[in-house]
């Protein structure tokens, strides 16, 4: 198998969560480099979402797909009622 060319980083991590990235390299019998790449995987691949939904809703927005803020807080505020209101559409 080939490997990936890669490239260091280096950040300054407050200690508290460096000690929490000691702990769970322990845990996991992995490295620190492994635990570090894993989390900044996982934060990329939320920020992209993240970055698609609000282009998705931008999106919505732009072709008048939008809900009455009112109707929403209706439902919103009837959702512990014995009978909620319908989701609105």
């Amino acid at each position: 198998m080939t490997q990936a060319e890669t490239k260091v980083l280096t950040a300054h991590i407050p200690l508290p969560l460096a000690n929490k990235v000691d702990q769970m390299a322990a845990r996991f019998d992995r490295s620190r480099g492994w635990i570090m790449k894993q989390a900044l995987s996982a934060w990329i691949d939320q920020e992209e979402e993240r970055s698609r939904l609000t282009l998705e809703a931008l999106a919505d927005v732009d072709s008048g797909r939008i809900l009455d803020h009112q109707a929403v807080q209706a439902w919103a505020d009837s959702l512990s009622a014995a009978t909620p209101l319908p989701v609105p559409r």
